[in-house]
C-alpha cells in the first residue's frame, strides 16, 4: 500500500526558503557527496540532537556512498510523489551542505507531521535558528496541521 500525499494535490510545494545564512533546497542525488560529507563528519552530534536520539540514524559505521545515494534517491522519490519533503541545508555563504530537514506523516496520533532536522557539528550553532525558521516556514506556508518538531 502506498502512503497517502502529505499536502493536497493543489498545494505548490516550495522549492526553498532562503535566510541569510542557510537557504533550503529539495534534496537529491545531486548532492551525494556533500550530503554523505555533512552527516558522516557529525553522526555523534547528530545522534544527540532532539528527534534523532534512539532512531538508529546516523548508523555509528557510517554507510557506502551507494547506499547513501540509494537514501538520497529515496527522499526524492518520495517528495516527487508528495509522500515526505526533504530538504538540503546550504551555507549561503559558501554553498557547502551543513545539514538537512525532514517532513513527514507522523506515526503519532498526537500531530499530523513530524519534522527533523540536523546540522554538522561545526555548525552546531545553527541548530536552533534552522529550527526556528524551519518551524515558521512550515506553520506559515504549509497545510500541515499540527507539527511534531523537537524543540531546541
Amino acid at each position: 500500500m502506498t502512503d497517502p500525499a502529505l499536502v493536497p494535490d493543489d498545494f505548490a510545494v516550495p522549492t526553498e526558503l532562503i535566510t541569510p545564512r542557510f537557504r533550503l533546497e529539495p534534496l537529491g542525488p545531486q548532492h551525494n557527496a556533500a550530503d554523505h560529507a555533512a552527516w558522516t563528519s557529525s553522526i555523534e552530534h547528530i545522534r544527540a540532537t532532539p528527534g534523532f536520539q534512539g532512531r538508529g540514524w546516523p548508523p555509528p559505521d557510517g554507510m557506502t556512498l551507494d547506499a547513501n545515494l540509494a537514501d538520497l534517491q529515496r527522499h526524492a522519490d518520495d517528495f516527487a510523489r508528495r509522500r515526505g519533503f526533504t530538504y538540503t541545508v546550504i551555507d549561503t555563504g559558501n554553498g557547502e551542505v551543513i545539514g538537512c530537514v525532514y517532513i513527514y506523516r507522523s506515526r503519532s496520533d498526537d500531530h499530523d507531521a513530524d519534522v527533523r532536522s540536523w546540522v554538522r557539528a561545526d555548525r552546531a550553532e545553527l541548530d536552533a535558528p534552522l529550527h526556528a525558521a524551519v518551524t515558521t516556514w512550515l506553520t506559515v506556508n504549509w497545510p500541515l496541521g499540527t507539527l511534531g518538531h523537537h524543540p531546541r
